[in-house]
């Protein structure tokens, strides 16, 4: 596989993506909305409450926001990847691609960079901002700063990038079944539903999302992410996208 191919047609789809209005503005809008929105919820939990009790509830409460980072990095990349295989396809920029000595293999991990990268920065930008908020709102009734810690580290740099991969995966494997973006977009969304469950099961108690479940957590996403790239692989032939998208 030559990483060289797989760049340039990553560039080439980041370039494309910074013209469409919708994709840009989700990037912006989710990480904005999370990392100012959930900091002045945990402010007015804080100031509204006794100071007395904060200790036993605010930490877990953080941790189970803290989570949106992993849900909203599964989140973003989709409309991205729906766009980088079906969208192409609508407006004729996929064949000339297809047609060319570029491997499966090479085109998958281009696409895959073009998702990746945009959605990361755009998760870490905004996750700073929230522990920045988060530590300003809390610090001085609990005495001491939430961030940075162990959790957050596990969140950001192994499980959100896990999350985002596994979004794209199965954006990929659905992109390929589907003739339509808007479809493709929809099945899509069926990947958010596990990690809802978490996020609920998180917020009620029933699985503290501390930093020794988070590393479980990975672990699983990982194994997962493995079975969804060689499924991608897979399901994903020019000739048939080719010959059958028409």
């Amino acid at each position: 596989m030559r990483l060289s191919q797989a760049w340039i047609i990553a560039r080439h789809d980041m370039g494309v993506f910074r013209r469409k209005r919708g994709i840009l503005y989700g990037l912006i809008a989710l990480p904005l909305g999370v990392g100012i929105g959930f900091p002045l919820l945990i402010g007015y939990i804080v100031h509204s409450g006794g100071t007395g009790r904060l200790e036993s509830y605010l930490p877990d409460l953080v941790n189970a926001f803290s989570f949106w980072w992993v849900i909203g990095a599964a989140m973003l990349p989709t409309a991205i990847a729906s766009y980088g295989i079906v969208g192409e396809k609508i407006e004729r920029s996929l064949e000339p691609l297809l047609s060319t000595p570029t491997t499966d293999g090479e085109i998958l991990l281009g696409k895959v960079l073009a998702a990746f990268i945009p959605t990361m920065l755009a998760v870490w930008a905004g996750s700073t901002l929230y522990q920045v908020i988060v530590d300003l709102e809390t610090s001085g009734p609990l005495g001491y700063l939430l961030f940075p810690s162990w959790g957050m580290a596990v969140i950001l740099f192994l499980l959100a990038p896990l999350a985002c991969l596994y979004g794209i995966e199965f954006s990929v494997i659905a992109s390929s079944r589907a003739t339509d973006a808007r479809s493709a977009q929809q099945y899509g969304t069926l990947v958010f539903v596990p990690l809802i469950f978490l996020y609920v099961a998180g917020e009620i108690g029933f699985v503290p999302l501390n930093t020794t479940n988070l590393l479980l957590i990975s672990v699983v996403l990982g194994v997962l992410v493995l079975a969804l790239f060689y499924a991608s692989e897979r399901l994903f032939r020019r000739e048939e996208i080719l010959t059958r998208w028409k």
